[in-house]
């Protein structure tokens, strides 16, 4: 039976998990609409299309 020789230290074993606990950016697409960078298969918070639909009524910020 393999049993390790010597103890793994804490900056090793540490550096071998982090190495897979990376933030990877979320893929954004451009709305068809107005050009806004949006998630994909949401709603686009600047001009409230969907789909090429209307799905929410946005106030005027004016």
């Amino acid at each position: 039976m393999a049993v390790p020789k010597y103890k793994t230290s804490k900056a090793r074993s540490r550096t071998r998990r982090a190495a897979n606990m990376k933030l990877s950016a979320p893929g954004l697409v451009e709305c068809p609409t107005c050009g806004n960078k949006v998630l994909p298969h949401r709603v686009c918070p600047k001009c409230g299309f969907y789909r090429g639909k209307q799905v929410i009524e946005l106030e005027d910020m004016a």
